[in-house]
């Protein structure tokens, strides 16, 4: 196993040195794990501080952890102590992790390393998702573990793991990886559109109207190629508009919407338009709460392409619904299908209205 690399590590030794000037009391809150992923299985070594240890073991000066004496006679001790703090899980199944070899002095960190071996997934495969849960040293709320993850040999991803984030997704390469992403961003793609009451009413309101199968279509096509276009924009952080922004302009979106409903005249139709204009706003919504989704940077393709793909399953169970149901109505009594509409059109435009100024004038809260 290779010491830490990269720029997380570089970016750490630089902190330890300033931290090891200014703070006599706690020289280096860090800790190091390297993950080096291989089929059926992971080598994970962990570097910790030796102040950190002595602590958590009670060992009352921690320069005795820099003596291979006492550290080869406390190298149980020590590795019972590291291995309950982190957790893998390989496509949801979790990982077996012993130690390996017995643990070492890194002196020139003022360190204890321990090697770990790992059981993951059946023998020669390699995992699609490999979660990595760290809290290593729960005594300190400063805390930090500097994480690296290895495949095949090159560094693949790295991350700070702390009291407030104590768990990084890993997507390995290949097949089993692309096929985990899509595991998890498809449903997720589906949940948010199915629980986005502004993104499922500004649908709604496009298709009181009703209309043919073909003019139905058009109209989800349009709202389906916007959104997607202003989706990816902003996941790739090419143009990421504030939310205190969009989130008004989504709620305006709603009510035009209706309004358009209630004005319309001579069979003018360009609900389609008001799709494709619209749905590149709702695309820097749905954006937003993919952000919090942390996504992987080595599977950011995979994981736009799948959560979109979600978000128009969601969208198609919708129009699907709505659509054939308002549908139904009007077979049965065109005059009830076409007070349906005027009433939906109204509430459409009620409920646009109301978000609009929640979000304008009292963000973060409600009315």
């Amino acid at each position: 196993m290779r010491p830490p690399g990269g720029p997380l590590a570089a970016a750490a030794s630089l902190v330890f040195l300033v931290w090891a000037s200014t703070a006599s009391a706690h020289p280096a809150p860090f800790s190091y794990i390297d993950l080096s992923l291989r089929p059926g299985g992971a080598d994970l070594t962990v570097v910790a501080h030796v102040f950190d240890l002595a602590h958590d073991l009670s060992i009352d000066n921690a320069q005795k952890l820099l003596d291979p004496d006492f550290v080869s006679a406390r190298g149980h001790t020590i590795a019972a102590l590291l291995q309950p703090r982190f957790h893998l899980d390989a496509d949801g199944q979790s990982a077996a992790c012993r130690p390996s070899s017995p643990a070492e002095i890194v002196e020139a960190r003022q360190s204890v390393r321990v090697r770990f071996t790992c059981a993951i997934g059946p023998a020669g495969s390699m995992p699609g998702a490999i979660a990595v849960g760290v809290l290593m040293f729960p005594y300190d709320p400063a805390h930090q573990t500097f994480l690296n993850v290895y495949e095949a040999g090159s560094l693949r991803a790295q991350a700070i793991l702390d009291a407030g984030r104590t768990r990084f997704e890993y997507f390995s390469g290949g097949r089993q990886g692309a096929f985990a992403v899509m595991k998890k961003f498809i449903p997720a793609g589906i949940h948010h559109i199915l629980i986005g009451p502004d993104h499922l009413l500004f649908l709604i309101g496009l298709l009181l109207l009703g209309g043919s199968i073909r003019q139905l279509l058009l109209v989800v096509t349009a709202f389906t190629v916007a959104h997607s276009v202003t989706l990816s924009l902003a996941a790739l952080n090419i143009v990421s508009p504030p939310a205190r922004l969009i989130e008004p302009a989504i709620a305006l979106s709603i009510v035009y919407v209706g309004a358009d409903n209630l004005l319309v005249r001579g069979g003018r139709d360009v609900r389609a338009w008001i799709a494709l204009t619209f749905g590149f706003i709702h695309g820097f919504g749905f954006a937003n709460v993919l952000r919090e989704m942390d996504l992987p940077t080595r599977a950011l393709g995979w994981s736009l392409f799948s959560f979109n793909i979600g978000v128009e399953i969601g969208q198609l169970l919708v129009v699907v619904a709505v659509a054939s149901a308002l549908a139904a109505i009007r077979a049965r009594n065109e005059a009830a299908g076409r007070r349906l509409a005027f009433a939906g059109s109204v509430v459409v435009i009620a409920a646009g209205a109301f978000w609009f100024i929640e979000r304008v004038f009292f963000p973060g809260g409600t009315l």
